[in-house]
């Protein structure tokens, strides 16, 4: 059985769209007609979002909420001895929509022979290569509950870890937009009436306020160009980024810079490690682990990096000496990597490393938060205050000039 995504007439001319649990697109199509219905397109659901370029742009992604609570169950049910197949004909009645549709395709191919891995496989926009490759693991060694439970936390605190950082990041950008659009406002709107009360000529006006001034007629009367310019360059800094050369250099510019380098650097050491971790554990082999692991790190300069520290281990089988050549990882990391090699415990080790730097990582995320805040604020206030300067500047100089007489 599979699940359909159908679209058809009624007698009476409506369009109506619906999904189907058949075997066949026959049997859809026999449903339909049944039912006094002219079928016209009928698709299986998880491809059919696909092929319609409007369900595509409306229909719901799989969240990650939903992929850690199917893990979570999933690893659940197993432990309690119900049989995998069992288990997702429970899962499917749980989920709906896109979810749904992929688990309910998932299950058939399960049922036509299929391993668990290889079904879910089919979908990487749901289930990335590091949730397959655990999946597969844990099927070839028998503990597949204990490696979906593993792998539950680890999606869990990998998008705290994300989010966390992007708050992070994305508060400030946030605070910084508001103040240039309250600034824009007062510049536009506001200053050329108020200037227009008190002042007959910019000559006449103390420097601050024609400086305020100047920039007020800039707004006004170059608006739309200024709009204009800043889309054009947004767009061709976007496609200066999809460039090679534009892309290193952009993740070049990024390690360089005090707070956004720090991150990229710390967010790497914790996906590396912790990744690298739970991918041993749960029994991938060292060169197969590698290789997914170098492909999550999101910075080409630091992926190239352990791309090459990879081909050296592979080759002798040494992590700490070679991770200590990229210039990535601590001191205490590498030292706490190389004991983990020596004691033959290497995934605690390893996810040892990347519970203390996420949590290194989430304090300096918090502080950053705290201390940016009040820096804004000054910032905004100083502005502000330029302006309200700048229109009482010619007041004062009016009421000066009232009290003379």
């Amino acid at each position: 059985m599979a699940l359909y995504f159908y679209q058809a007439f009624s007698k009476d001319g409506k369009k109506t769209t619906g999904y189907f649990d058949a075997a066949t697109v026959q049997a859809v199509r026999d449903h339909l007609t049944r039912q006094g219905m002219y079928p016209v397109s009928i698709d299986l659901a998880a491809q059919g979002q696909n092929t319609v370029w409007w369900r595509r742009i409306f229909s719901r992604t799989v969240s990650s909420k939903d992929l850690v609570l199917f893990t979570k169950q999933l690893a659940v049910l197993l432990h309690a001895g119900v049989p995998l197949l069992q288990a997702l004909e429970l899962l499917t009645e749980y989920f709906k929509g896109t979810f749904g549709s992929i688990l309910v395709a998932v299950k058939d191919e399960i049922k036509s022979g299929t391993p668990f891995a290889s079904a879910l496989a089919r979908y990487p926009k749901v289930f990335d290569t590091i949730y397959v490759q655990l999946v597969r693991a844990g099927e070839a060694s028998g503990k597949l509950e204990s490696v979906l439970e593993n792998l539950t936390t680890f999606i869990e605190r990998r998008q705290e870890l994300r989010a966390k950082v992007r708050s992070a990041l994305r508060q400030p950008m946030i605070q910084l937009g508001i103040a240039g659009l309250v600034v824009g406002i007062l510049v536009t709107f506001v200053v050329p009436k108020l200037a227009e009360g008190f002042a007959k000529g910019k000559s006449d006006l103390p420097l601050p306020t024609r400086i305020l001034l100047g920039i007020s007629d800039a707004f006004k009367h170059y608006a739309i160009f200024i709009i204009i310019a800043l889309i054009g360059a947004y767009f061709l800094f976007r496609y200066w980024r999809s460039t090679p050369s534009g892309a290193r250099l952009y993740d070049t510019i990024k390690l360089r810079l005090p707070i956004v380098g720090y991150f990229a650097r710390m967010n790497a050491i914790v996906q590396f490690s912790q990744t690298l971790g739970i991918l041993i554990q749960s029994g991938v082999n060292l060169a197969q682990s590698l290789d997914i692991v170098v492909n999550i790190v999101n910075n080409r300069i630091l992926s190239d990096a352990l791309n090459q520290a990879r081909d050296k281990i592979i080759k002798q089988g040494k992590i700490a000496q070679y991770l200590k050549q990229t210039n990535i990882f601590p001191p205490i990391a590498i030292y706490l990597i190389n004991t983990g090699e020596e004691s033959g415990q290497l995934d605690t080790m390893l996810l040892t490393v990347g519970s203390t730097y996420e949590r290194e990582l989430n304090e300096y995320a918090d502080t950053l938060s705290a201390r940016l805040g009040p820096i804004l604020l000054i910032s905004m206030g100083l502005v502000v205050g330029f302006i309200i300067y700048a229109i009482m500047g010619p007041i004062l100089k009016l009421n000066e000039q009232f009290a003379t007489f």
